[in-house]
C-alpha cells in the first residue's frame, strides 16, 4: 500500500490508493460515497442494467483497507447507499458482510443527499462527526475550516486519464467517491475554485497514491 502522507490543521492523515483515508493517530478509516445499490436503483428506474456486483466489490476493497490500517473506527461519509431503497434491497450476504466488519469497530454512518438516512444496519447515524480536531460531513460548507468532506466525488485529469482524486488545501479535504459504480467531477470545475485555497493538491488514487499540485 503506498499512501501519501500529509497534514490537515495539524493532523497526520494518509490519502490511500483506494480512495479511503486512514488517520493512523486515531485508528480511524474514512471513506465516502460508497454507492451501495446504484445498480439496483438504476434499474428500478427504468436504465440500462449494470451487473449487479458493485456492493461486493466496495465492500472487498473496504475490508482490506480495514485489515490492512487496523482501523478501530470507520466513518462513512455520506452517500452510502445510492438510494433508501437500495439500503432496503441490499442483499443478506451483504448484510452479513458489513456486520462483520462493524463488529468491535465504532461505525458512523454520516448523513448524505442520497441517504438521509437513518440507515438500520447498525452504528450510529450523524449529520457530522468530529474526530482528531477535524469535522468529518457529507458537504463541504462555505469558509470551514479543519472539515472533510465527500459528495463531489472529485477527478484529476494527467496525460489524457481522469482518475478519482483526494483534493485538500490548508483548510479542507475533499475525499474521492469510494464505490464501484461513480462517476465525478473535474478539478477544474468552478465548484472547487470556490472551496480550496491556492495552493491545493491533487492526489491520484490507483496503484499508488500520487500527489500533483492544483
Amino acid at each position: 500500500m503506498t499512501a501519501h502522507a500529509f497534514t490537515l490543521c495539524a493532523t497526520p492523515l494518509r490519502a490511500l490508493p483506494s480512495g479511503a483515508l486512514h488517520i493512523p493517530g486515531e485508528a480511524a478509516l474514512c471513506v465516502s460515497d460508497l454507492h451501495l445499490g446504484k445498480s439496483d436503483r438504476i434499474a428500478r428506474r427504468g436504465g440500462g442494467l449494470l451487473p449487479p456486483y458493485e456492493a461486493r466489490e466496495t465492500l472487498a476493497r473496504l475490508e482490506a483497507d480495514i485489515l490492512a490500517t487496523g482501523a478501530r473506527q470507520v466513518i462513512c461519509l455520506g452517500d452510502s447507499f445510492d438510494d433508501l431503497a437500495a439500503q432496503a434491497s441490499l442483499g443478506e450476504a451483504e448484510r452479513l458482510w458489513l456486520a462483520r466488519l462493524q463488529a468491535g469497530r465504532r461505525w458512523v454512518w454520516i448523513e448524505g443527499n442520497h441517504d438521509p438516512g437513518p440507515v438500520e444496519l447498525g452504528g450510529s447515524h450523524l449529520a457530522e462527526t468530529y474526530l482528531a480536531g477535524l469535522t468529518f460531513r457529507h458537504i463541504a460548507l462555505s469558509g470551514a475550516v479543519g472539515e472533510v468532506s465527500g459528495h463531489y466525488h472529485p477527478k484529476h485529469r494527467i496525460a489524457g486519464t481522469s482518475r478519482a482524486a483526494f483534493l485538500y488545501d490548508k483548510d479542507r479535504l475533499i475525499l474521492p467517491a469510494y464505490g464501484t459504480y461513480t462517476g465525478g467531477l473535474s478539478s477544474s470545475d468552478p465548484v472547487f475554485e470556490t472551496l480550496l485555497k491556492r495552493p491545493a493538491m491533487a492526489v491520484l488514487t490507483g496503484s499508488k497514491a500520487i500527489p500533483l499540485p492544483l
